[in-house]
């Protein structure tokens, strides 16, 4: 399977990070090797050339931004579930962002 790497967008990039760290935390409960990183919307062009993310997913607060990325990129592009944001639910957003990389 080999690293993944998830890039989460959000508006400041700030309320993710914190998302961020509930991914990862799940990530090496399950012995996954993921980069996981959140940037701002402004941020994430630059991002994207310089990381290369294997998916790319969206804050709810950026769901607007969905159609864009997913006609620029070849890569997978998913708004964060509503839910899963609110609650923080770092396991449920990395297995959806793993089974979309599974799928492409």
């Amino acid at each position: 399977m080999g690293n993944k790497t998830i890039m989460l967008v959000c508006a400041a990039g700030m309320s993710t990070s914190m998302l961020v760290k509930k991914m990862e935390d799940a990530a090496t409960k399950d012995g996954i090797e993921a980069k996981i990183f959140a940037t701002s919307a402004s941020d994430a062009h630059d991002k994207l050339d310089s990381e290369k993310p294997d998916v790319l997913m969206l804050g709810p607060q950026v769901r607007y931004l969905e159609g864009d990325f997913k006609k620029d990129l070849s890569i997978p592009v998913q708004v964060v579930n509503m839910q899963d944001y609110g609650l923080m639910k770092g396991e449920n957003v990395l297995k959806t962002a793993l089974k979309l990389i599974d799928e492409q």
